[in-house]
């Protein structure tokens, strides 16, 4: 069986049903533009935490269908753009590196960290109190955990794509697998809109896991970000990332982001072109 996991990022969501139908829409709509394939053939599990966080309310969140604009009903065929990359983007990725070195060298000069707290707690409360409650990471964690588990024993591939804050639930949960199982293995792994390259999510995992690495059980690992998402601030994970014991590193790819002006959207992501080549290529297409 070939399996896709999704995993979604921050704030409240509509219902776990919906969330995972419009997810699985959202990849097979570019994966019929892109690609051209009619029906292709995977299973989408989704896993749905908004209920931990939000309790009674979750699933209350109010968001249209997708597709919700007129003109993606009009234009259901058209492939989408494709970013082209520029040397500007080869700057952009060198400088991310020397300013997240410089934002390190502030911790420990200035009270930086406390103050990045803050501004989780009061911007992104999910992100803050999965960082400051044990409970809350380990259940977060232990969803993803199951459904990979699943995955795995089926014997078939499998694909996990996470999305914003649901990339750090990720990055953890899948180094944890990596030890309880270590002869797993991941076929792929996708971010999307991550903040896994901002300084204070490195140095939380740096505190956890010592030097940031590619999990172990993870055969393949691509970042796709949109230059204009600002949760992505650092677009290019490879400078933040060592490859794994098997030599495996994070590979940076652009993207444009193009959903109904949010360029943090997740329906965004998973229908453009280089997320549609990614997966068709784990489906064997």
């Amino acid at each position: 069986m070939t399996t896709i996991i999704g995993i979604h990022g921050l704030a409240n969501k509509p219902p776990a049903g919906q969330r995972a139908e419009w997810w699985d829409a959202a990849i097979r709509d570019g994966l019929h533009r892109n690609k051209n394939f009619t029906n292709p053939d995977f299973t989408f599990t989704s896993v749905y935490w908004a209920d931990y966080m939000y309790g009674p309310d979750a699933g209350a969140a109010g968001e249209e269908p997708y597709p919700y604009m007129p003109d993606d009903m009009l234009k259901a065929n058209r492939p989408l753009m494709t970013y082209q990359d520029g040397w500007l983007d080869e700057l952009r990725a060198d400088a991310s590196k020397y300013v997240g070195n410089a934002l390190d060298f502030l911790k420990g000069k200035l009270d930086i960290e406390h103050a990045a707290a803050a501004v989780l707690e009061w911007k992104l409360k999910d992100l803050y109190r999965y960082y400051e409650e044990p409970g809350t990471r380990e259940e977060l964690r232990w969803r993803l955990k199951q459904a990979v588990k699943e995955a795995l024993a089926a014997d078939g591939k499998t694909m996990v794509i996470s999305h914003s804050m649901g990339t750090i639930i990720a990055f953890d949960a899948l180094q944890e697998l990596s030890a309880e199982c270590p002869a797993g293995t991941l076929d792929h792994w996708i971010t999307l809109g991550s903040p896994l390259g901002l300084p204070h999510v490195v140095l939380q995992i740096a505190r956890e896991w010592g030097e940031p690495a590619t999990p172990a059980l993870v055969a393949r690992w691509t970042n796709f970000a949109d230059k204009r998402d600002p949760v992505a601030a650092d677009t290019h994970l490879r400078d933040d990332y060592a490859k794994n014991a098997a030599g495996v590193g994070v590979r940076d790819d652009l993207v444009i982001n193009d959903y109904g002006g949010i360029h943090h959207k997740s329906y965004g992501y998973l229908r453009a072109p280089e997320v549609s080549e990614a997966i068709a290529v784990f489906l064997g297409g």
